[in-house]
Formats: structure tokens, C-alpha cells, sequence
């Protein structure tokens, strides 16, 4: 983990939900910045390890680790995932005291999003949608991008804290506004990653030094972080780290289906998504999101 230092706040009980790539570091860049914070997963060994890694204090459904929290944070796989952690009688939600805020950085449907921000109210609790883009790395180093849905004051709650893993934490709008900022991410980063695919196998075809090229039009018009971090281990062959395509092809469902209900027309996202399903095919679900290349290549392996 990059050391990095963190703004002087007052401390707070933290919680902080599943505890995969993201959510590990994530909740120990809040330890270390000083915030007493008690850790839930689904395997509790992990848990128990987080606790042990950085001094703080592992519980063993999320009703008890939200127990008399003031932000419990989440990172979890899908709808399914946040509601299991969320809601029932040992979700998160009966165990938070009043006035708390659940802030959830799953990527996640607009719709659960809203669906528990309307139960939240109920309760007398807060809720926000707060996906993340910035990858492992980004969790890793304190780096996230945080897109917001939710209410002003309880957002302005929650941003300082969560500024100890994010470079920027802003609010977009209403509750599932920052679910629907996740989607145009994905978006733009499927066409992003195409294209690039694209360009990458193109010049290998003709013959070309292809890492010179990147270096020459990655400082002209062309120039974007895919190009920069994924064209020169696409021109490798090298696909073993980074977002998984299983992972992808969920948010492009997301995106596909709140499409569907908004009634904007992504042409290319549906077929990029189906490029991607290509690429599980070819036993790459696991592969980085840069591994479109390979269904593009002679030999793809």
C-alpha cells in the first residue's frame, strides 16, 4: 500500500462491509486515518485477518459490526450481495442506531439503490449510492473516484471520512444518481478498450513497433488512462491482473438494462458486451477488461 497522508478529523465508528479487493484496503486506509472501525465478511477468516493486519475489530453478521456506528461502509458483489448485507434480521440496517449512514460503493443497480434509500428513511437511518472507479490500485493507494447519490447534508456528512480513500468524492444527485455515473463509466471505458483493442491488433498485423506508436500517439489526441496503463500489456499479451471481464459483463448488464428503461440507445455497448462473453468463451472471465484483444488475435491465447 503507498503510504499517503490523511487530513486531520475528528475520528468516528466506522463500519465496513465485505472485504474483497476493493473493500480490504479501503477499510484500511479508514483505520489508518484514525477511525475505530469494525470489519464484516462473508468468510470470516478474512475478517479476522483485517483485524489482526491493522488493529481494528472484526464481527460476525453486519448487524453487529454496524451496531453503534456512525458510517457503515459497503463493497460488496451485486444487488443480491447489498441486500443480504443490508436488510433482515441480521443486516446492517437492524442494527445501525438512528440518524447513521449506510454508504455502499457496490457497483449496483440504480434501482436497489433507490429501493434502500426509501427504507433507510424508514428506519430513521441514511443511505448512500457511492460506486468507485479507480480499479484495485486506486483502493489500494487511497485513489478512488466516489460518484454520489444521495441527500446533501448526509453526503457532506460522509465525505470527509471518506476521504481517506478517495482523491474525490462528489456528489451527483438524488439517491441512484451515483449508480447511473457508475454506468456512463463502464460505458466509456468499453469504447475505450475496444477501440484500443482495435488499434493495438491493427498495428501488430501491419508489422509496426507498436510500443513506439503508443508512446508517439499517447501524447496527441488518441492519449487516455486506458491507453496509458493497458496498451503496452495488451502489445504483451499479458492480461493476469486488473478489472475481470466477469466483472465487466455484470455492469454492462446494469447499463443495459437501466437502458432499456431510460430509452437511450447503446448500440455499441450491447455489442462490446457480447465481445466480452466471446472472451469468457475463450476461458478469459477472469482476465482484465484489456483482454478484448485476444478474440482479435490469430493465435488468442
Amino acid at each position: 500500500m503507498t503510504q499517503r497522508s490523511y487530513d486531520p478529523i475528528t475520528p468516528v465508528k466506522a463500519a465496513f462491509l465485505g472485504l474483497g479487493v476493493m473493500g480490504y484496503p479501503m477499510a484500511g486506509h479508514l483505520r489508518r486515518a484514525g477511525h475505530a472501525v469494525t470489519v464484516y465478511n462473508r468468510t470470516a477468516e478474512k475478517a479476522d485477518r483485517w483485524a489482526t493486519e491493522y488493529g481494528g475489530r472484526s464481527a460476525p453478521t453486519p448487524r453487529q459490526a454496524a451496531h453503534d456506528a456512525d458510517l457503515i461502509f459497503a463493497c460488496v458483489g451485486n444487488d443480491d450481495d447489498l441486500r443480504s448485507v443490508v436488510l433482515g434480521e441480521h443486516g446492517a440496517f437492524a442494527g445501525m442506531k438512528p440518524g447513521a449512514v449506510f454508504v455502499d460503493h457496490t457497483t449496483a443497480s440504480a434501482e436497489v439503490a433507490r429501493e434502500l434509500h426509501r427504507e433507510a428513511g424508514r428506519h430513521g437511518l441514511h443511505f448512500l449510492d457511492a460506486p468507485v472507479s479507480g480499479g484495485q490500485a486506486g483502493a489500494v493507494n487511497g485513489q478512488l473516484t466516489v460518484m454520489v447519490g444521495g441527500d446533501l447534508p448526509v453526503f457532506e456528512q460522509a465525505r470527509p471520512v471518506a476521504m481517506a480513500f478517495s482523491r474525490a468524492f462528489t456528489r451527483i444527485g438524488e439517491a441512484g444518481s451515483g449508480q447511473l455515473a457508475k454506468m456512463v463509466n463502464q460505458i466509456c471505458i468499453a469504447g475505450l478498450l475496444q477501440g484500443l483493442a482495435e488499434g493495438v491488433n491493427f498495428g501488430l498485423a501491419a508489422g509496426i513497433d507498436m510500443n513506439l506508436v503508443l508512446e508517439v500517439i499517447g501524447k496527441g489526441a488518441a492519449q487516455s488512462w486506458q491507453m496509458d496503463n493497458r496498451g503496452r500489456t495488451m502489445v504483451e499479451n499479458r492480461f493476469d491482473f486488473g478489472f475481470a471481464v466477469d466483472w465487466m459483463r455484470k455492469d454492462l448488464g446494469l447499463c443495459l438494462d437501466e437502458a432499456r428503461r431510460n430509452g437511450a440507445p447503446l448500440p455499441g455497448t450491447a455489442l462490446i458486451d457480447q465481445f466480452y462473453r466471446d472472451v469468457q468463451a475463450m476461458g478469459g472471465g477472469r482476465n482484465d477488461t484489456s483482454s478484448l484483444i485476444r478474440r482479435l488475435r490469430a493465435d488468442p491465447a
